[in-house]
C-alpha cells in the first residue's frame, strides 16, 4: 500500500514528537519533490515526497535501530516495499543496513539528507536566517569546519555526490535551490 501524504504525515507524527525532526522530514520531503521534477521524474513527485517524509520515521524513538525499526513499522502497516527499501537505503555505509541506494531517487535521498541539515545550520547563522540569499561559497566555508554542524556527515554527503556523479559544489547548489523552493530551513 502506498500511503497518502496525510497518512504518511500521521505515521511520522506517531513516532516523532520533536518539532526539529518533523521539520527535517518536511524539508527532505520538499527537497525530494523538487528533485523528482528537476530530474525528469515529475510523474513520481508524490512518491519521492513520501520517501523523503518517512525516511527518518524511526530516528527519534529508536536511534540505535535507525533504518531497521522503520522497516518493521512500515511492514506492519502494509506499506509498499519500494518505500521501505528506499527510506532504509539512506542508512547505507553507517553500519545500519547493508544495501546501497540503487535508484536515482535513493541516491538523491542519501546525498541530500545530511546536506539539508548542514545547509539549514548555515542559513540560521545568517542575518536573514534564510536559504533565499545563501550562496554555495558560504556553505563550502562552513563545510570545511568539521566542528560546525558536526552531526552532518561530510563523508555521507561526499559519497552521495559521487553516487549521483555530481561535483560537491553542484550538489550543494542544487540542494540550496531545492530548499528555496520548499521555503525550508532545516
Amino acid at each position: 500500500m502506498i500511503p497518502t501524504r496525510e497518512e504518511a504525515l500521521e505515521l511520522l507524527k506517531e513516532y516523532n514528537k520533536d518539532d526539529f525532526h518533523i521539520k527535517h522530514a518536511l524539508t527532505v520531503e520538499g527537497v525530494m519533490r523538487y528533485f523528482a521534477k528537476e530530474l525528469g521524474y515529475g510523474d513520481q513527485e508524490e512518491y519521492w515526497g513520501l520517501v523523503g517524509l518517512l525516511h527518518d520515521l524511526d530516528f527519534e524513538m529508536y536511534p540505535e535501530e535507525h533504518c531497521i525499526k522503520s522497516q518493521e513499522i512500515m511492514r506492519e502497516r502494509g506499506i509498499d516495499e519500494g518505500i521501505i527499501h528506499s527510506t532504509a537505503s539512506h542508512g547505507y555505509g553507517m553500519g545500519l543496513i547493508d544495501f546501497a541506494p540503487e535508484h536515482e531517487m535513493e541516491k538523491v535521498l542519501y546525498a541530500t539528507d545530511e546536506l539539508t541539515g548542514l545547509i539549514g545550520a548555515v542559513a540560521i547563522m545568517r542575518p536573514s536566517k534564510s536559504v533565499d540569499d545563501l550562496e554555495v561559497k558560504s556553505v563550502k566555508k562552513k563545510y570545511k569546519n568539521l566542528k560546525f554542524a558536526a552531526g552532518c556527515s561530510r563523508e555521507v554527503i561526499e559519497k552521495g555526490a559521487e553516487m549521483l556523479g555530481w561535483e560537491l559544489e553542484d550538489l550543494i547548489g542544487r540542494t540550496i535551490l531545492a530548499m528555496r523552493a520548499t521555503d525550508a530551513v532545516d
